[in-house]
């Protein structure tokens, strides 16, 4: 006598489908490993100093929280110079770029003395975009310094601290900053939260507040951190980075750092004491303004 089949016995097509579905998705699965193992032995050939440094600022007008964004004025400049000339600052950077694809951005910082690059519409996000202006370069860069245009007031010694980070990690392909997260922007979903390890490795970024505790609020003693903006890459996987496809998370939180910790490379975080963060809707103009005056920071 026959034992009784676990599974039920639909017909055999549509076990043949099921088959054939796995199948794509093994090929799928496979592709995907392939791109992400390839990039870790094409990095793995190449020595880990990383001394030449290029300070990307990648800029667009379009943008569906604060349209035109980087040229609104903050204090009677244009915010995208004011990025500029703190960037300018920074001693470890070589050179700085403005990446865009919109000709009312250029032609403002080509007026205060910045380079620019033109770039296509097409990019998807600021990595994309830095990427495609370091292939535009005439001169080769180990390091790309991605400094975000919203972040006016970032001070030049945290572009110093995440490219010295990088230099110092060469297990790293990417490095970024934190610093304390207030209270009252814990469950901002404008304000990305972070989580590292022991050795200060990037865990995950999320727009919810992490870690979550049981009782769903904040805990006044937890010292929850907060993402800035700026991130520096290895610019062999910078060249990497559009080859890998869009990963859940990085789709789910809409965070494309995410989509480098899901594909398995790690990421160095630095903490910083940094009090003003970026402008990410036309409310935010006022109180960094406001934030300015108090300082008498012209």
């Amino acid at each position: 006598m026959n034992p009784p089949s676990i599974c039920s016995s639909s017909s055999s097509d549509g076990s043949s489908s099921n088959t054939k579905a796995w199948i794509v998705h093994g090929i799928v699965a496979g592709v995907a490993i392939a791109v992400a193992v390839g990039a870790h032995a094409y990095l793995g050939r190449f020595g880990k100093f990383r001394s030449r440094v290029v300070g990307i600022i990648p800029a667009r007008y379009a943008s569906s929280r604060f349209q035109g964004k980087p040229l609104v004025h903050i204090l009677g400049k244009p915010m995208i110079q004011r990025t500029w000339e703190m960037a300018k600052l920074a001693s470890t950077l070589d050179h700085i770029v403005v990446a865009t694809d919109d000709d009312k951005i250029a032609e403002c910082c080509r007026g205060f003395g910045a380079h620019v690059i033109m770039t296509s519409e097409s990019c998807r996000n600021g990595t994309e975009r830095c990427n495609e202006a370091l292939q535009k370069l005439e001169k080769k860069y180990d390091i790309v310094v991605n400094i975000q245009g919203d972040e006016p007031l970032i001070e030049p010694e945290i572009i110093d601290g995440v490219v010295k980070a990088l230099q110092a990690a060469p297990d790293a392909v990417f490095s970024t900053a934190v610093t304390s997260l207030k209270p009252e922007d814990a469950f901002d979903p404008n304000r990305v939260k972070c989580v590292v390890d022991n050795r200060g490795y990037a865990i995950y970024f999320s727009r919810g507040l992490i870690p979550f505790n049981k009782s769903g609020k904040v805990n006044p003693q937890f010292p929850y951190m907060l993402h800035l903006g700026i991130q520096s890459y290895d610019s062999k996987f910078l060249k990497i980075y559009p080859e890998l496809q869009p990963t859940p998370l990085q789709l789910e939180e809409d965070l494309e750092q995410l989509k480098v910790l899901e594909n398995g490379y790690k990421m160095k975080v630095i903490k910083v004491d940094h009090e003003a963060h970026g402008v990410d809707t036309p409310e935010d103009v006022e109180k960094i303004e406001s934030y300015m005056r108090e300082r008498n920071l012209s």
